[in-house]
């Protein structure tokens, strides 16, 4: 057996106890697991203060002195253990609340110790409280270095007495135990191109680091095989894909697509669009399934694309079908899909939670039957009762909304899966998208197609409303329509629906009746009301739409050309981002005015100023990643995939890329890994993949 995969609680000082609260609060179940719990930070062990000229402030400082009295006081609450430091110079009180009566009884006094912890000052007195103690002789004999290693904890292990120390020992005691078993896990060749020093050394240096330049070179190493190794199980996960799931050949571009292409298209492709239909194109004749995610800004002509992509489909004898995460859009979809294939013979229809049980069954007959060409729909699409005569391509829209196993049901409608078009309107930062979805082939529309003006964004505050409103009156003057949205949070719904109405009755003031007229949408409206208030001002029956964010997604309106957001200092960037995407879908001028307060954080200020720099989606969630991380970024729901041992996602970008590079090369050059120059990476990829300590990314 290999010792790495030893239960934690037979290490010396563990035990059952503290195995299980290391397990639930830290995910350390085994040796391996405590080998690669890295610290989160290290503190310079070389000084030593005098207590007489310790710094004014609550640093944590090293003392060298002894015990000169100790004794139980009682409190308000408990009681807590107090001690009489000194160093020969001054003294100064060691406190600890918990686990006193222990403490007392070990305490040496007379004895040299060293004592570290953090200062605590009230005027001019200062104590130290739950210190960290060691014998100077003990010190002495351990000589861990002069970095010493600070880990991550919990509220609950520190109550537990898991301490800073008992960790310390606990790796002591580990090192001394399998200091042997280390192996090299990088081929010869990576480390020399790379200058990185071997394995054994770099885990002894990252938990007992001799000095800072053998720290920084052990991190380094770490770091470059952490990022390496999930870059390999991406791209070898997508190499078996393509291998092992076969998908419908669809031979030849046919009747349909041709028919369209030339007769119907309602404008050019751009050249970003073509080199996307051509990927897809080759996916989807190669015999393999394709599994790809099409990035692309708001407005860059995403459904284009789809609907092309469906069109080969249907010419190949293939049905299709089209889902998206809520009825607005699937119905947004569906109205397009509907106008844009009007002169065509085709059945397309809608299946959403609301379509009437006569109208359900009549879609479910026909889908059998084969009659019913394309499928666009919500969560509804994957009930057991859907069932397609042949689906040939599923397109996914907003993917991020839906969990995997709702995924995984429109994979299984058919004998083979489908083709899988998964896209996505929220740009996805590079560095994201090469380590969530790496195992994925990603395709990007990278520009607006032609005769699209970027939409121009102001900030402007309370002292400048009544100039918003003028400017407003001359947009719908040239008879143009307008979004002022407000934002809704849940923890203050009451607050934000107060907000809601408070503004709605100022522009009701401001744009009277019979010469304005408004409609309102916002989330205690039922949906048909919603519907209803949509539609007027989808068919220009009114000029202004004051909403919550439901507007976010799923609205089209060519002739709306002012985004006013409300507050935008409480919003994230990308919905930022996205709201003002609602907005620039014609080809006049538009524009998106962000009202703010004048008190902000200096993050909603960020937020802001990037908003007005620039329209680029990209730009925009690169800075979203440096704001908020990746874990929120990916939404609650993911945000535990990328919880790295040591490398940063935003820190180490170049790394990456180089790891990925690395990956790429072995895998082309020697799929199967038999080369015997990569048998150290067959050899640590088996472990990795048989353990799972490394996530697997995406379904």
């Amino acid at each position: 057996m290999d010792i790495l995969q030893t239960p934690i609680e037979y290490l010396k000082g563990i035990g059952p106890n503290r195995a299980s609260l290391l397990k639930e609060e830290l995910g350390i179940k085994t040796y391996q697991d405590l080998l690669h719990f890295f610290p989160n930070r290290y503190i310079d062990r070389t000084t030593f203060y005098a207590i007489n000229q310790l710094p004014k402030n609550n640093s944590e400082v090293q003392l060298k002195g002894s015990i000169v009295s100790h004794k139980i006081i009682p409190q308000a609450k408990g009681k807590r253990l107090a001690a009489v430091f000194s160093d020969g110079t001054s003294t100064l009180e060691l406190v600890w609340f918990r686990g006193y009566r222990w403490i007392q009884e070990s305490l040496k006094s007379n004895t040299p110790y060293v004592v570290f912890g953090r200062l605590n000052w009230y005027g001019n007195k200062v104590s130290i409280a739950h210190p960290e103690l060691t014998l100077v002789e003990d010190y002495k004999q351990r000589n861990l270095g002069a970095f010493h290693p600070v880990y991550p904890s919990t509220e609950k292990l520190i109550n537990k007495g898991i301490s800073q120390r008992v960790v310390k020992q606990s790796m002591e005691h580990l090192f001394r135990q399998v200091h042997k078993e280390f192996v090299e896990t990088l081929p010869e060749f990576i480390l020399e191109e790379l200058k990185l020093i071997p394995k054994k050394e770099a885990i002894i240096q990252i938990h007992f680091p001799a000095n800072q330049n053998q720290l920084t070179r052990a991190q380094f190493r770490l770091k470059f095989e952490e990022l390496f190794y999930i870059q390999m199980q991406l791209l070898q996960k997508n190499r078996l894909q393509k291998q092992k799931v076969k998908g419908y050949v669809f031979e030849h571009v046919g009747t349909l697509f041709n028919e369209f292409f030339s007769n119907h298209l309602p404008f050019q492709l751009t050249q970003a669009q073509q080199r996307v239909v051509r990927e897809i194109r080759n996916d989807m004749g190669t015999g393999k399934q394709m599994n790809r995610l099409l990035q692309g800004d708001v407005g860059s002509g995403k459904t284009m694309v789809a609907l092309l992509s469906m069109l080969i489909g249907l010419d190949n004898g293939f049905q299709a079908c089209l889902m998206a995460p809520t009825e607005i859009l699937a119905q947004q979809h569906f109205q397009s899909l509907k106008e844009g294939l009007g002169k065509m013979e085709l059945n397309i229809a809608l299946l959403t939670g609301s379509v009437k049980a006569a109208k359900r069954k009549e879609i479910h007959e026909a889908l059998e039957k084969g009659s019913l060409n394309i499928l666009i729909g919500t969560h509804a699409l994957i009930e057991d009762k859907v069932r397609f005569k042949n689906l040939g391509i599923a397109i996914i829209d907003e993917q991020h909304r839906f969990g995997v196993a709702q995924r995984a049901k429109l994979w299984r409608k058919n004998k083979l899966p489908p083709h899988i078009l998964v896209m996505t309107a929220t740009p996805i930062p590079r560095t994201l998208a090469m380590s969530v979805y790496g195992d994925l082939d990603i395709s990007v529309i990278d520009e607006l197609p032609p005769g699209r003006k970027s939409v121009k964004t102001v900030l402007r505050n309370d002292s400048n409303r009544l100039q918003v409103f003028q400017f407003i009156r001359e947009e719908i003057k040239q008879e143009k329509q307008i979004y002022v949205v407000y934002p809704l949070i849940q923890e203050s719904e009451k607050m934000d629906y107060k907000d809601l109405m408070d503004g709605y009755e100022s522009l009701v003031r401001e744009f009277p009746l019979p010469k304005y007229r408004i409609s309102i949408v916002h989330g205690k409206m039922k949906p048909k009301e919603k519907d209803f208030e949509m539609q007027r001002f989808v068919e220009g029956k009114t000029q202004l739409m004051v909403a919550t964010t439901v507007i976010e997604v799923g609205v089209n309106v060519p002739n709306a050309s002012v985004m006013v957001i409300e507050s935008a200092e409480r919003f994230g960037l990308s919905q930022l981002h996205q709201l003002r995407g609602r907005v620039g879908r014609g080809n006049d001028q538009s524009y998106c005015i962000l009202m703010s307060s004048h008190k902000k954080s200096k993050e909603a200020n960020t937020r802001l100023q990037t908003m007005v720099q620039t329209n680029d989606g990209f730009e925009i969630a690169e800075v979203d990643l440096r704001l908020r991380g990746p874990g929120d970024l990916m939404g609650t729901q993911q945000s535990g995939i990328l919880q790295l041992k040591i490398a940063d996602l935003l820190r180490d970008q170049e790394l990456l890329k180089t790891a990925r590079i690395y990956a790429k090369k072995i895998i082309s050059e020697d799929p199967e890994l038999s080369d015997i120059k990569h048998q150290k990476v067959r050899t640590t990829y088996s472990k990795i993949t048989t353990h799972k300590n490394i996530w697997n990314y995406i379904s």
